[in-house]
């Protein structure tokens, strides 16, 4: 069930989204969206929590990509209140934002990948930094470590928004709106379905 609050008549009522919105060929669109992901590395993942239903988010250093860079790989230590949370609810987000205010937000489904052969291929020394030497002779933050494992975000749609102008151009269209009431002109706003990303991905991979 769709909310409204209002009738606008044939305006639109979203005048930002009509005014910024674009759809390229979905080359460009994956590329554009890639690149953008590769800038940021930080991002920010939403699971749900079994117990009470409720979103939480954590911040993740992106590992890799694979299917053609759409679907992302993140180190975890498996035994995190993240892979429980997974456990119960596949279903996942991943935000990226800089500091112009250029976003992405992808979503899809998350696998557990334990076995050492992913590990060993994606692992990194610094991954010691996080996880810590427990002495046992087992548990070293080393690639052979159990609890370090990774998950695989399956991306199923993205939303992003970029920047078509420059920083004096935006401030130039905000400036405009201001004035005259007209959606700024500032971003490339994009959407890639599931459709979309399955078809780069049997492509790409």
């Amino acid at each position: 069930m769709s909310f409204s609050n209002t009738d606008t008549g044939d305006k639109p009522a979203d005048p930002y989204k009509a005014t910024n919105k674009t759809d390229p060929e979905l080359k460009e669109k994956v590329e554009d969206l890639v690149a953008f992901i590769e800038r940021c590395k930080f991002g920010m993942m939403t699971t749900r929590i079994e117990s009470s239903g409720l979103l939480v988010s954590r911040c993740m250093a992106l590992a890799a990509k694979e299917g053609g860079g759409i679907d992302l790989l993140f180190h975890t230590n498996t035994e995190s209140g993240k892979t429980d949370d997974l456990n119960n609810d596949p279903k996942i987000n991943m935000a990226f934002l800089d500091g112009e205010g250029q976003w992405a937000s992808v979503s899809g489904e998350a696998t557990i990948i334990t076995e050492r052969e992913v590990v060993r291929k994606y692992y990194s020394p610094t991954l010691k930094a996080w996880m810590g030497d427990l002495e046992d002779g087992k548990h070293d933050g080393g690639p052979e470590d159990p609890r370090i494992g990774i998950i695989k975000i399956e991306a199923k749609t993205a939303t992003y928004a970029i920047s078509s102008r420059t920083l004096l151009g935006r401030a130039t269209q905000v400036a405009k709106g201001t004035l005259t009431g007209q959606p700024a002109d500032v971003n490339k706003l994009r959407e890639i379905s599931e459709d979309e990303l399955s078809q780069w991905r049997k492509d790409n991979s």
